[in-house]
């Protein structure tokens, strides 16, 4: 697509920093990084959001995470680390081609992310298991 950031950037148009590349993905560090080491994952061809990867794709996205993960653990020795991807307006995705967030975390560095926990009873959790079941199956 043409007005697509990413696939600009995949396609050499837009220059990055790149880390990592191969035949599924482009990794390459966040312009608006949150701690240095902040990398993004991207598939390459244009896929909106994560219902849209075939599990050839998911797959190449998640092992080059590992592999840029490893290598931010050793270069930088974060205290911790974050992935983060966002699907959709409400999830606050603003780059509608998929990518994955590598975040070298330290204490005290500002990120925060709000988990307001709701505690379903068992019988609800078991509910909403089956109506997935159902879909997967």
């Amino acid at each position: 697509m043409s007005n697509c950031v990413f696939c600009n950037i995949v396609a050499g148009k837009i220059p990055s920093a790149k880390v990592h590349e191969d035949e599924w993905t482009l990794a390459f560090m966040d312009i608006g990084e949150v701690n240095p080491g902040h990398v993004l994952v991207a598939v390459k061809p244009h896929v909106e959001n994560i219902y849209g990867l075939d599990d050839r794709q998911a797959a190449a996205v998640l092992q080059t995470a590992a592999r840029v993960a490893r290598a931010v653990k050793t270069v930088y020795s974060p205290g911790g680390l974050n992935l983060y991807q966002a699907n959709g307006p409400a999830a606050g995705q603003t780059v509608y081609h998929f990518h994955l967030h590598i975040v070298p975390r330290h204490e005290n560095d500002g990120m925060r992310l709000t988990w307001p926990a709701k505690n379903p009873p068992r019988e609800q959790l078991e509910a909403n298991a089956a109506r997935l079941r159902a879909v997967l199956d």
